[in-house]
């Protein structure tokens, strides 16, 4: 009898360590994973070596021409160009790594324009490996088929006015009189960078679709957000104590009109072009960004991703830290001095609530709304002066200009000033192209794109992220995992709100312009990782009812 019970302990060991949930790799896949991993490196080294000689060797030239100011940007955007190439995966998950930490790096560096575009250096490169491995494989490039009709038509009318708007501004320039100086623009360049701007960051989409592979590579997309989140809170949270205790003097110093604009010689530490006259009751932080505007969309955006991570994620710390997330993005909405962030950061929690809903879902919704009122009480016990004068300066600003009213009246002025169908040209209401050029102060979006492209072409955008935004419902609603379905409903609503928001130009400038395009493709990806997990849990269950049925057998 202990012999047999024995055996039977012995049996019981043998079958849990074989089970599939832990497999052990064989002696020769081991060694399969040793040479695969020494080829990987060597690869690597290959590869990086001539890089780093030909980014030294081109730095050296750029030394001798611009200093060493032109030498380090140059050596390291040759190096980030070559290596985005070839692992254009890494240089995507770079790339959104970067972008919030874009105007912090570029003011340390050097407060040049080339580099504000230098999260390109990794987007561009990631593009073209990708449209390389689509053309192999016989894979779309254009993601989801809905958007291509619309896309080809704005693209189209795109053309025509760089060619006979943008292109006889060029060939035919204002006259001027004898004592005038010649205009010094360009609008052929004026004409690309404005194109750049509005619709550069379409192919993100796709991007993000052949970048998220499977769950694992989702859930880290979605953890990395909600720590790039905390990170650039953190860092918005210290630069407002900076101010505060004096350690950085802001605008307060100033006189006159100085004391209420913003100001790149006020920068503090993080980020660029601040305001900060707390005696005159204006404050405009721009956390870890360029400047204020930008950093206010941010903590919009983030809402929307903080939210998803914190009800989707299957992890109970990771869904905590998401918890910490909001709070944080709540507690800089009311800190940064941002009225559209105040106003519009509670008003999106509580439209997700209702929209993907959560408010039903009484089990997380209590914890993470109980938790989120804790925090946010004692940050508005412990600084009820603070809270107070964001409140009053929100209501005051929407009192002395009511935003429906104020898109109105721009919309108006566009109308009324038409140059032609075909618009005033691409470019010419944009403001990183206005060294390039006269151009127009429009703040709401869809005058912009009026005013820059016509009827015609505001007509075929509205079609394009229409058409977007409907297959992203349809895609949101086939997901069949409860938890991939929050996080997808919470990016619906997210790009539903982005499509048809007309204040401000969130879709012209960072952030937004990159994840509005970035997470539609995320979005549209997750039916097929659904679809990926059905198939292991229901190959998991038949494995287990053969092993179930063998042992009854036996």
């Amino acid at each position: 009898m202990l012999t047999s019970k024995f055996k039977s302990n012995k049996y019981k060991k043998s079958k849990k360590q074989q089970s599939p949930e832990t497999p052990t790799l064989s002696l020769k896949e081991r060694l399969a994973q040793k040479r695969k991993a020494a080829q990987t490196r060597k690869e690597f080294t290959s590869f990086l070596t001539p890089v780093v000689f030909t980014s030294i060797f081109f730095g050296i030239l750029l030394a001798f021409v611009g200093g060493i100011k032109a030498a380090v940007p140059g050596v390291l955007g040759i190096m980030t160009l070559a290596l985005s190439y070839k692992y254009p995966r890494q240089a995507l998950f770079a790339f959104l790594i970067y972008v919030p930490f874009g105007g912090t790096i570029t003011y340390y560096i050097g407060n040049s324009p080339v580099l504000q575009l230098a999260k390109d250096s990794f987007y561009i490169p990631a593009l073209i490996a990708l449209w390389q491995m689509c053309r192999k494989q016989r894979l779309p490039l254009i993601i989801p088929q809905a958007i291509k009709t619309p896309l080809l038509i704005l693209l189209g009318i795109c053309l025509l006015v760089f060619l006979f708007v943008n292109g006889l501004q060029q060939l035919n320039p204002p006259s001027v009189g004898l004592l005038e100086n010649p205009s010094n623009e360009k609008p052929v360049l004026m004409g690309i960078l404005g194109l750049k701007v509005f619709l550069g960051y379409v192919p993100l989409i796709s991007c993000a679709y052949y970048l998220i592979r499977n769950k694992r590579d989702f859930l880290f997309l979605s953890r990395l957000q909600v720590v790039v989140i905390l990170t650039c809170c953190a860092l918005g949270f210290i630069q407002y104590l900076l101010l505060v205790k004096g350690i950085c003097q802001g605008t307060r110093n100033l006189e006159g009109a100085a004391l209420f604009k913003a100001s790149i010689e006020a920068r503090c530490y993080f980020g660029g072009s601040l305001i900060y006259s707390p005696e005159q009751g204006v404050i405009r932080l721009p956390g870890t960004f360029v400047a204020p505007w930008q950093w206010a969309w941010f903590l919009i955006s983030s809402t929307f991703f903080a939210f998803a991570s914190g009800f989707s994620d299957p992890s109970r710390i990771w869904r905590v830290l998401s918890l910490g997330s909001m709070a944080a993005v709540f507690i800089n909405a009311v800190i940064s001095g941002q009225r559209i962030a105040l106003a519009l950061v509670p008003v999106c929690f509580v439209a997700l609530l209702l929209l993907t809903g959560q408010i039903r879902n009484l089990k997380r919704f209590i914890p993470v709304g109980v938790g989120l009122v804790i925090i946010l009480g004692i940050a508005m016990v412990t600084n009820p002066a603070v809270v107070e004068e964001r409140t009053a300066s929100l209501t005051s600003r929407w009192e002395a200009s009511p935003p429906q009213e104020f898109i109105m009246q721009q919309f108006e002025d566009v109308w009324k000033n038409l140059d032609g169908p075909l618009g005033s040209g691409l470019g010419r209401a944009t403001n990183s192209a206005r060294a390039l050029g006269e151009t127009k102060l429009l703040e709401t979006y869809y005058p912009k794109v009026l005013y820059e492209v016509g009827p015609l072409g505001l007509l075929a955008f509205i079609a394009l992220v229409t058409s977007l935004t409907i297959a992203c419902f349809h895609t949101y609603r086939s997901i069949k995992n409860r938890n991939f379905r929050i996080y997808a409903a919470a990016l619906w609503v997210f790009i539903l709100f982005i499509s048809y928001n007309t204040y401000y130009y969130p879709l012209d400038v960072d952030p937004v312009a990159v994840y509005y395009w970035f997470f539609a493709g995320v979005l549209l990806k997750l039916p097929e990782i659904d679809k990926q997990e059905r198939l292991q849990e229901a190959q998991a269950k038949g494995v287990q009812g053969n092993k179930s049925r063998g042992s009854r057998g036996r």
